[in-house]
């Protein structure tokens, strides 16, 4: 990957990364209304789901943008995504239900550009020599 590319991803990971550090934010701020909220669509365990929600976009969006293990947290942050837009986001009779349905389907194959080339030179896996299971795979191939 170039340096142009590295920034790129950086970048990439920045602004993903604050969209759900914010949301993430905005749920402690609020817990017991995030938590009717969960329970309006008719989750089970809103506490639970309300623990996992803050998990996924506090903790997962600190690891996307410092690059720890990067495909790995942008592989479940994928889910997460995909996951929030199909059970918050699908009456699709509602315009805005819509757009923050495909708004998640937009953020979710972000992330999945993420998995498929990591988070670039300028991440904490690079600082530690970490490598993808998958450019290693491809390195053992080229190597055969």
């Amino acid at each position: 990957m170039s340096k142009h590319n590295d920034s790129v991803a950086l970048a990439g990971r920045i602004l993903i990364g604050v969209l759900f550090l914010m949301s993430g934010l905005s749920k402690l701020a609020a817990p017991a209304a995030t938590q009717g909220y969960i329970a309006s669509v008719g989750l089970p365990a809103p506490v639970v789901a309300y623990a996992v929600a803050v998990a996924v976009e506090v903790l997962g969006s600190s690891l996307l943008i410092a690059g720890v293990r990067t495909r790995f947290v942008a592989a479940g942050m994928a889910v997460f995504t995909l996951a929030t837009a199909l059970t918050f986001h699908k009456n699709f009779a509602d315009q805005n239900q819509m757009i923050h349905f495909m708004k998640n389907i937009a953020i979710t194959g972000g992330l999945l550009q993420v998995v498929a080339f990591g988070g670039g030179k300028f991440s904490v896996d690079s600082l530690l020599g970490r490598r993808s299971s998958v450019s290693a795979n491809r390195t053992v191939q080229r190597a055969a």
